[in-house]
């Protein structure tokens, strides 16, 4: 059992972002086409955090054209180049699973003062 917390603790990034549920981050993805890798970036608000550890994930939701887009990133996937918060949110709960049902500004976080 020790191994495994010694391996995974190696396979962990050292800057792992600080992500809060609520707050819109952009994430920087890189994405392989062919021998060529480019960055794209996925700007969204966090809705859900899992899991913990090597294998903790978070889900970012989006408005694209009027449909809603989620993506789910693994915080400390090499995929991941970084993760840039652009506002923080205030919230009063761990999954905001209730923003896939509105549109428009009811859709809207507040927006947490530092």
């Amino acid at each position: 059992m020790d191994a495994l917390k010694l391996i995974s603790q190696d396979s962990m990034k050292k800057d792992a972002p600080e992500i809060h549920v609520g707050d819109t981050v952009k994430v920087h993805v890189r994405i392989r086409e062919g021998e060529k890798s480019r960055i794209q970036i996925f700007e969204g608000t966090v809705i859900a955090k899992k899991h913990g550890g090597v294998n903790e994930t978070f889900t970012v939701r989006r408005l694209s054209r009027g449909c809603g887009v989620e993506r789910v990133f693994p915080v400390h996937s090499p995929v991941v180049d970084k993760v840039e918060t652009v506002r923080l949110g205030k919230v009063r709960r761990a999954k905001l699973y209730y923003l896939r049902k509105r549109v428009g500004k009811a859709a809207k976080v507040k927006e947490r003062i530092k």
